[in-house]
């Protein structure tokens, strides 16, 4: 079994992109496709809580119906956005990692990096080429 769970789309570059890289440091996520299965309301509370950030930073704006909804209008309250995000778990934004370290929405992908128990077996670059992690498993300074 394994302490470490990722909360995946896999249409999504920058979640496949941490799933691999989590997998790079030798480990086996529990994978949670959350359009298929969706969290269901104390699982996302937690999830938010752990993360330590506000409701509306979970929110994911581009290819939902968050502007049709018009969740931007702050009349929404923390309960009622989860409501929304539980009826349309596309609004969850991704991917949420979750390990004995933290739980943290990993954008960008690397930010999954500080959440690994165990160091990077190899170099690794992200799906578009940009390097992450060289051949030693040390993370790549960004210029």
């Amino acid at each position: 079994m394994t302490d470490i769970t990722i909360y995946h789309n896999p249409a999504c570059g920058t979640s496949r992109n941490v799933l691999a890289l989590i997998r790079n440091s030798g480990e086996e996520p529990e994978v949670i496709e959350y359009l298929k299965n969706p969290p269901d309301r104390s699982t996302l509370e937690g999830l938010i809580a752990a993360m330590g950030v506000p409701v509306r930073d979970v929110l994911r704006q581009k290819g939902t119906p968050y502007d049709e909804l018009g969740l931007g209008d702050p009349q929404w309250t923390d309960a009622q956005l989860i409501d929304v995000m539980l009826q349309h778990p596309i609004l969850i934004n991704r991917p949420i990692v979750v390990t004995p370290l933290g739980t943290r929405l990993c954008r960008p992908s690397e930010a999954v990096l500080d959440l690994l128990p165990q160091p990077q077996q190899g170099a690794f670059a992200k799906e578009d080429g940009e390097a992450v992690v060289d051949a030693k498993g040390q993370r790549v300074a960004k210029p």
